[in-house]
């Protein structure tokens, strides 16, 4: 993959209305996105196919959501407040800061050179420092040391506090897991690509509960599922590759992490992690807290603190790296058209009806009554806003899968024209049989 294709997609997600600039119209914030109108459509979409497979397809699974501020005593218990840094380094001729890993080696190998200036960097006398990640904020009218807390850097750790409301609630029994989707911020100093790594972020989380015996079995078997969660989606195989970390790179809590990493444009990088934390965090939340966190196995007459696989992905990666993996440029005649080729359930709109002739009242009055119909069955969009090569065009950017077309034969035969996206062919189809026609496309 190429820059040319980020530089495509960027300007397609701009123009077509999937992701914004965020405060543009005061000169931007830094890494800063918000979703369009189409963007959100897609988001959304991709979070609720993830919440089906996760957990409402799913007997062992239950759903969350905690709050994005919480105690500060859970963020000592996990680790982050002393633990969650990046040892940053100040180049003195620019004055921009760069962690310590994305300095350059000069030519001699040995000096490291500042990626922005390309001047050297003595790391003897300009010596890396240490930075915590987490966003802080205060709660209630003063602004002390007492009222400090963060803006939560994971959603994990909701799921491991509520751990034993949920087994009492809803009287689970190992395995089992805690699914859900939420906002997480990291002050990261160096973000970039786009929506790939930015400070505000979602992400979609799975906290799997295990016997400690089982707990390399689950790791293996969250692995393949969540790797095939990708490809039924469309994505392609190619595009995608397993990544176990050595034991140098694991996080403190981690016993092994494979990341399911992506071929973006810019290189293979990191789509979701999925790790064995082993019994780590309901330890150490259980030491602060002073609280019981222990299962107890009947079966066995046996209490002890579950294992936990952890299934990470962000939405924001996902979103960005299913659109890279549907854009394509098609020859058509002696033109090009460029093709979004979301999967079903993914594309922000399934159909799109156009009227042939906009000027044509009665084609035109037709077609808002069909797409009024459609809409109790199916995401659809109405269009009329130019000729129907350039509609057609802008339907096949943004991922619509059918258009359906209005025509003045239609008020003789009450027959429409449906066009499929990706292979352009018509079928010529009663309006009666719109509905069961879509539903046999599986939509």
């Amino acid at each position: 993959m190429s820059n040319a294709l980020m530089e495509q997609v960027v300007s397609l997600c701009k123009r077509r209305g999937f992701i914004f600039p965020g405060s543009e119209i005061y000169g931007g914030l830094s890494s800063s996105w918000d979703y369009g109108p189409l963007g959100v459509e897609l988001k959304r979409n991709l979070k609720q196919a993830w919440w089906k497979a996760a957990v409402h397809l799913r007997d062992d699974m239950e759903g969350l959501d905690s709050g994005i501020l919480m105690h500060p005593s859970i963020w000592r218990a996990s680790g982050h407040i002393e633990g969650f840094t990046d040892p940053l380094v100040d180049c003195k001729a620019c004055k921009k800061r760069f962690r310590e890993d994305q300095l350059n080696l000069s030519d001699n190998g040995k000096t490291k050179m500042c990626p922005e200036c390309g001047q050297i960097i003595d790391l003897g006398q300009n010596p890396p420092r240490m930075f915590n990640l987490m966003l802080k904020t205060y709660l209630g009218p003063v602004e002390d040391e007492g009222a400090v807390t963060y803006l939560r850097p994971e959603t994990a750790q909701g799921i491991f506090v509520n751990f034993l409301n949920v087994i009492n609630t809803r009287h689970r029994k190992l395995p089992f897991g805690v699914a859900q989707i939420g906002k997480s911020f990291r002050n990261e100093i160096t973000p970039g690509n786009f929506t790939f790594r930015t400070r505000e972020f979602e992400q979609m989380e799975i906290e799997y509960f295990v016997a400690p015996e089982e707990a390399d079995v689950w790791y293996r078997k969250w692995i393949d599922l969540r790797l095939d969660w990708y490809l039924e989606l469309g994505m392609k195989k190619e595009n995608l590759r397993l990544r176990e970390h050595a034991k140098e790179e694991l996080a403190h809590y981690a016993k092994s992490c494979t990341d399911i990493e992506y071929q973006f444009p810019f290189g293979w990088s990191e789509l979701e992690g999925i790790a064995n934390r082993r019994d780590f965090d309901l330890k150490q939340h259980a030491h602060l807290s002073g609280k019981d966190l222990t299962y107890f196995d009947q079966a066995r007459n046996l209490r002890f603190l579950p294992y936990v696989i952890e299934p990470s992905g962000g939405v924001d990666r996902a979103v960005l790296a299913f659109v890279v993996d549907a854009y394509r440029q098609e020859k058509v005649n002696d033109g090009t058209r460029v093709v979004l080729g979301l999967d079903k359930s993914l594309a922000p709109f399934k159909i799109a009806v156009l009227p042939l002739l906009k000027k044509n009242e009665k084609v035109v009055a037709l077609a808002k009554k069909i797409n009024y119909v459609l809409k109790n069955k199916f995401m659809v969009k109405y269009d009329d806003t130019a000729s129907i090569g350039k509609l057609y065009r802008r339907q096949d950017e943004i991922g619509t899968l059918y258009c359906v077309t209005v025509d003045p034969e239609t008020l003789e035969d009450n027959k429409v024209t449906v066009r499929d996206r990706d292979t352009m062919l018509q079928d010529r189809v009663s309006i009666e049989s719109l509905e069961k026609y879509f539903q046999e496309k599986g939509l």
